[in-house]
């Protein structure tokens, strides 16, 4: 597991430094990205957006007031006990902020994308919980291959949702080009 959070990390330096990150077509504005969880894989979804040239307004604990003058929400899913702790937020208070956060996005006519990129190493007890609580809201999901497995996310989804596969985090970047792009936004 830590070999994967390292591998993780190393992309996500690679990345940055390799400068292929930067600012691009879609305004910031429209993109809203949070992590429900407070997993790192937000923060790894942010930089694929960024190697898309797609800018999103990312922020770890986001409230609904941060969601004004968006169009999509993207929701990455995937629990930390270390991520909760260094907020300051216990499990059922994050579960909670996910819940109205995503709520809210629908509420006030935004489209929202629910995200685990983490595979099967990032579920258990704790991601299954914000995955039971926050999949069935969506309105398309994105998750990598093994982490289905035993079907929790298709027993959660909802039926009017579009539902992808991506091989990995460093493919997940067609995924979101695929749901953006049916959305209306120009990439």
């Amino acid at each position: 597991m830590y070999r994967k959070i390292v591998y993780a990390l190393l992309f996500v330096s690679v990345v940055l430094l390799s400068g292929v990150a930067g600012e691009g077509s879609a305004a910031a504005s429209e993109i809203a990205l949070t992590s429900i969880g407070q997993s790192p894989d937000a923060v790894m979804v942010n930089v694929v957006l960024k190697r898309m040239k797609v800018a999103a307004d990312y922020n770890a604990t986001m409230k609904e007031a941060d969601l004004a003058g968006h169009k999509i929400l993207i929701a990455v899913v995937g629990g930390s006990s270390k991520g909760l702790g260094a907020a300051g937020i216990d499990r059922d208070q994050e579960l909670a902020r996910g819940i109205a956060l995503v709520n809210a996005a629908k509420s006030q006519g935004l489209k929202a994308l629910v995200m685990h990129v983490g595979g099967e190493g990032r579920r258990g007890e704790l991601s299954d919980m914000f995955v039971e609580g926050v999949f069935p809201l969506a309105d398309a999901l994105i998750v990598v291959k093994g982490a289905n497995a035993d079907g929790l996310f298709d027993r959660v989804k909802p039926a009017s949702a579009t539902v992808l596969e991506a091989d990995g985090i460093q493919t997940v970047g067609g995924s979101i080009e695929t749901v953006l792009k049916e959305w209306g936004l120009a990439l």
